[in-house]
């Protein structure tokens, strides 16, 4: 059974993190987002149970989310915490993304700036990981490689990493010969494997770790929605877009909800045990608004389910890759 405290290597980074990482998406302001005594109780509960990677960026909440983190910090050893932060990411503080070319560069100056004010709300001298949120389209891999590696020898940074990037964009950053491409953050679970294509045999080459986000598919993994407009379906603001999703989708969906009635599951846990036995995943990303929520979640980790289970998932949810998988998997499939 595994556990929190089964602390694995993330990439050749020499930081070792917790199977299932803490997002900080939840700490802050918004309708999604959980009171901050009840942020604070979810942390603890947490770090509590052995948990240590800590994943957070600079446009949660407009910042908030940071400076809970730095709150929660002071009740915990620093060092006892795999600490990460980004930056460039769109600001959502107003409802909805809004475009700010400055703060969405990834440039030089905005990442050593956007860095700067997040020590500050974060109240330490040194995050482990700093991600690249979002790449911005136009600035050259050698800057943002260029960059980190003087963060690194300032020690501002311990480790880098890129979060929703062309797979071509980590490659060429990997080959600089600048800090190593710790990992990539990037969406990955049952109904969204496209990473699978070229992200994970890049992971292997270069010894990166993949970090999946969105590893229950937005929600629709959870089970609560339904093909007829059950409970919750459309009910819910943002996931009316289920409505007009293939009905393999759907077939995954009930897949896993058969899976979890096997196991005596939730459809979210083994949608994420799933996500946990991918090649090259340490520690996806998880989100709770109240302690019991991430009780609920941990319970991936000790869930017991069989080889010839996920085999199912696995087969139900096969993605179709664009050229030139498909021709290079007939090709050479007696090889």
């Amino acid at each position: 059974m595994t556990e929190l405290d089964d602390y694995r290597p993330l990439g050749r980074s020499g930081l070792r993190v917790s199977p299932l990482a803490l997002g900080a998406l939840t700490f802050g302001a918004g309708s999604f987002c959980a009171d901050d005594a009840t942020a604070r109780k979810t942390f603890r509960a947490y770090v509590e149970r052995g948990g240590n990677f800590v994943d957070t960026a600079d446009n949660y909440s407009a910042g908030r989310s940071e400076e809970l983190v730095g709150e929660f910090l002071r009740d915990v050893g620093r060092d006892d915490v795999v600490l990460a932060t980004k930056y460039s990411g769109p600001d959502f503080s107003g409802g909805g993304p809004r475009s700010d070319p400055r703060r969405r560069s990834n440039g030089r100056k905005n990442m050593i700036a956007s860095l700067e004010a997040s020590l500050r709300r974060l109240r330490v001298d040194h995050v482990d990981l700093y991600w690249l949120h979002i790449w911005d389209g136009f600035t050259p891999a050698e800057e943002v490689m260029a960059a980190f590696g003087d963060l690194v020898r300032a020690g501002k940074i311990r480790a880098v990493g890129l979060s929703d990037v062309p797979a071509w964009y980590a490659t060429k950053a990997a080959m600089l010969g600048g800090p190593p491409v710790t990992a990539l953050q990037l969406e990955y679970s049952l109904v969204e494997r496209a990473v699978e294509a070229e992200y994970v045999p890049l992971a292997r080459e270069f010894g990166i770790a993949i970090q999946p986000w969105g590893a229950i598919g937005g929600g629709f993994l959870s089970g609560k929605y339904s093909r007829d407009g059950g409970a919750g379906r459309l009910a819910d603001p943002g996931v009316a877009a289920f409505s007009a999703l293939p009905e393999s989708r759907w077939a995954v969906l009930d897949a896993v909800r058969e899976v979890a009635a096997e196991a005596g599951a939730t459809p979210a846990q083994v949608a994420l045990r799933w996500v946990l036995s991918r090649p090259a995943v340490p520690a996806p990303l998880i989100g709770a608004r109240t302690p019991e929520q991430l009780s609920e979640t941990l319970g991936a980790l000790a869930l017991d389910v069989t080889a010839a289970q996920l085999d199912r998932l696995t087969e139900v949810s096969a993605p179709v890759f664009p050229f030139p998988h498909g021709i290079l998997a007939r090709l050479n499939a007696d090889l």
